[in-house]
């Protein structure tokens, strides 16, 4: 794995001629990719310092309008520059783009050169450091679950998104001949992804026509949190250049199973895993349990950042692998909470609640915001549930979008946390895409009412 780059490095690359293009990213709302592409010989002149963007890109929608609202910017305040700072240890090579390199960068203030709270990247290093202030690492991994399509995105596009036609015609779950015949797509995924400094473990089918899973290695929440958004983005370009689609949409048909992307996790002080205590029966440790006790208790006020749009919530159905409670249970995969690892140095909790179209940052940093709490209230961990999960009526998870921004919103937790400011930002952003969902008539309601209404 040649993995990640120095400036010297770059410089080096620039001058042979064997890069052309860098990459000068932020990490917007929704956990997209956003910024410039530079001549490479004016990011390593100048560039490299700092550049500016449009402030609308942190108050933006799906569709990249400008919703009224948000107290950061607006058009009465003109929207004007943040400053793209780049953070050069996060130089990587685009080994699925030619001569190109990529960066993310913090988001400053313009005035102040002080970073902007709202921004996704700086929320999580908040939480990271409160972490840090204790002498504990969190270690995570996600799971990148999406679909494969036969057509492009142009092509689907271009059809009003209807008929829409899997890659595959049936349950690919560990299926190795099925996979086989996606290997065109899936093979350069793990390969560039590889190259590009991702830790890879492996794809596999998952449990739905046309429906793949990407893992990548445990490592520290801030590289986990690109990891996954590089990971994302690369999904959606390498798919495209082979003249597919993919979409990271939570559920794109009623009748196929959803896309999730589990967090695993875990505190780590002096090396090792603080969560494992070997004299528990299960291996858990009190600091565990006063953390997953922190996650269960203020689940619903992060369930925004773990399901953020309309369609995220259409996913939480019984019998399909996607929880509907907020429940935690021994390598259950019915529960919100799935303990895992039980007995080993390996113990770590999986939240099972995040959809694929999830923004790692602001969902791991809910999940870290929760925990901490946890520990410094000293909650108890009740005990865990058996069977099936989904038979039970209480700890509901929040049932639409509207409920989980009424938690988020009133959640003293996490304005303690993250802000005011951040939480009525992202309060607002939910709001945004339930009056969006709220004006548009559905194909739905006119199939079901035009005639018989």
């Amino acid at each position: 794995m040649s993995g990640l780059i120095s400036m010297d490095d770059l410089k080096a690359q620039v001058a042979s001629g064997q890069v052309d293009t860098v990459l000068a990213c932020l990490v917007d709302m929704q956990g997209r990719l956003m910024g410039k592409r530079f001549h490479a010989a004016h990011f390593v002149d100048s560039a490299w310092e700092e550049t500016h963007c449009c402030n609308y890109l942190l108050a933006t929608d799906l569709e990249m309008g400008t919703p009224e609202g948000y107290a950061s910017t607006s058009w009465e305040r003109g929207y004007g520059d943040y400053v793209m700072k780049p953070d050069l240890e996060t130089l990587r090579p685009v080994p699925w783009l030619e001569g190109t390199v990529m960066v993310l960068c913090d988001v400053l203030d313009h005035h102040t050169h002080e970073e902007v709270a709202i921004s996704p990247r700086a929320i999580l290093k908040r939480q990271v450091a409160r972490l840090a202030d204790m002498g504990l690492t969190a270690m995570t991994a996600t799971e990148l679950e999406f679909f494969l399509f036969e057509k492009s995105f142009d092509e689907i596009r271009k059809g009003g998104f209807r008929d829409l036609a899997p890659i595959s015609g049936y349950n690919e779950d560990y299926h190795i001949l099925q996979t086989t015949k996606e290997e065109h797509v899936m093979r350069p995924i793990r390969n560039h992804l590889y190259a590009a400094g991702i830790p890879v473990e492996n794809t596999k089918g998952e449990a739905e026509t046309g429906q793949e899973e990407l893992n990548i290695k445990y490592a520290p929440a801030m590289d986990t949190a690109a990891f996954h958004t590089i990971a994302k983005h690369a999904v959606k370009e390498i798919a495209w250049a082979q003249g597919h689609a993919a979409t990271f949409l939570p559920k794109w048909h009623h009748d196929k199973v959803g896309s999730s992307s589990h967090v695993h996790q875990s505190l780590w002080q002096d090396g090792a895993n603080a969560f494992y205590d070997p004299a528990d029966d299960l291996g858990m440790s009190e600091l565990m349990k006063a953390y997953m006790a922190g996650l269960l208790k203020y689940a619903p006020d992060y369930t925004a950042f773990m399901a953020p749009y309309v369609n995220s919530y259409k996913r939480f159905m019984k019998g399909t692998f996607a929880p509907t409670r907020i429940i935690w249970s021994v390598d259950n995969r019915t529960a919100g909470f799935r303990l895992c690892g039980d007995g080993t140095k390996a113990v770590r909790v999986e939240c099972r609640i995040p959809g694929s179209d999830m923004n790692p940052y602001l969902a791991m940093a809910g999940m870290l915001a929760a925990g901490i709490a946890g520990i410094e209230e000293g909650l108890a961990l009740q005990p865990p549930t058996t069977g099936d999960v989904y038979q039970g009526e209480s700890g509901m998870i929040p049932g639409n979008l509207a409920a989980a921004r009424d938690a988020l919103k009133g959640s003293k937790m996490l304005r303690a946390a993250m802000g005011d400011e951040v939480v009525d930002h992202y309060t607002r952003a939910a709001e945004v895409e339930i009056e969006e969902f709220e004006r548009v008539v559905t194909n739905w309601e006119i199939a079901r009412g035009f005639e018989r209404a």
